[in-house]
């Protein structure tokens, strides 16, 4: 079968492997969607401590189950699936606290197990261990349900961050996280969502989908004074930086209001780690800071129920489609911010 396999930085191929058999405990899917994020692209680029190539990459997967192994019960050939990303153990101290998310010994697809970046792929028995892979509702495609796990990884920032009805969020970054941040925030029942982006095209693109209520762009002047301006000097209510950039963290925190919630929703680069934080705005306004580290399993599974109700669609944000043998033109174009989510259908 054709996979795009991951032999180091920087090398990607499109190559004929060997098509997988499922063993006892295991399921086999016929992919028919993995959609790409920027950890893909961080991927091509560096590498991860936690692959070891050569690795089929992909982990935002939808499927359809073509064999079945020995022992694996309740499901049947031809159920339309979607797969977790993160596999958490189940057992380890955090898990059996409810902190899935935060696993000691947490396992990924694409990372220690073949991804989604090809034609056919197994699930092997942790996903399924801890109830890690869901049936698709009928009535929602295969492309949207791949994007159930960013999805899900949103849903677990918002809870943490606790936006709910009424809440003023402003959300840096206007990438696919940043739409999927907006369009949650609104079914969390938002009074007010601004989205906050450097690039003024990028800008308008998302917000032509996704339609926020407020705008603010860097070339316009400065983010501080222009929240403030649409706040009436008040300040947001919540605050998530989709972003991988230290100055999102560091302009969040300038305008959030007292008592506000801080979501430091995207990581840092790993050689550029900090910020310089106002601990005193902490202080004196009571600001929550939150983290989010990706997604659980039942996280997987609320999203999924949050696409195939309508509350979150999230089929116009994929404008990019493309076959298993364009994997490399998928990343550019990620890398190059010229679409909101691209799909690889094999």
């Amino acid at each position: 079968m054709k996979a795009a396999v991951f032999h180091g930085p920087g090398d990607v191929r499109i190559e004929e492997v060997p098509e997988p058999t499922p063993a006892a405990g295991e399921v086999k899917l016929r992919v028919l969607a993995c959609s790409m994020c920027g950890t893909d692209l961080k991927i091509f680029r560096s590498g991860h401590f936690r692959i070891a190539p050569p690795r089929v990459m992909g982990h935002e997967i939808a499927g359809e189950i073509v064999e079945i192994g020995a022992g694996v019960q309740g499901w049947a050939l031809g159920d339309r699936v979607q797969v977790i990303a993160a596999i958490p153990d189940g057992t380890c101290e955090e898990c059996t606290r409810g902190h899935q998310t935060v696993c000691l010994n947490q396992e990924s697809m694409g990372y220690q197990y073949e991804g989604g970046f090809a034609e056919f792929m197994v699930v092997p028995p942790s996903v399924l261990a801890v109830d890690g892979m869901n049936r698709i509702p009928e009535g929602v495609g295969a492309d949207e349900a791949s994007v159930t796990e960013p999805l899900a990884c949103v849903l677990n920032g918002q809870e943490l961050a606790g936006v709910g009805p009424g809440d003023v969020v402003a959300v840096f970054g206007a990438g696919p996280i940043g739409c999927l941040h907006v369009r949650l925030a609104r079914s969390r029942g938002a009074a007010r969502i601004i989205m906050i982006e450097v690039n003024r095209d990028r800008l308008q693109l998302a917000a032509d989908l996704v339609h926020p209520d407020d705008t603010v762009c860097a070339e316009d002047g400065d983010i501080i004074e222009q929240v403030r301006k649409l706040t009436d000097g008040r300040g947001v209510d919540v605050v998530i930086t989709a972003t991988a950039a230290g100055p999102a963290q560091e302009q969040g925190l300038q305008i959030a209001a007292p008592r506000a919630r801080i979501s430091f929703f995207g990581g840092l680069p790993k050689d550029k780690p900090t910020i310089t934080l106002d601990s005193n705005l902490v202080h004196y306004r009571e600001l929550t800071i939150v983290g989010a580290n990706g997604s659980s399993p039942a996280h997987n599974a609320r999203a999924l129920e949050l696409i195939a109700s309508g509350e979150v669609p999230v089929k116009d944000l994929i404008s990019v489609r493309l076959p298993l043998e364009r994997v490399l033109d998928g990343l550019d174009i990620v890398a190059k911010g010229e679409a909101i989510k691209v799909t690889i259908e094999p």
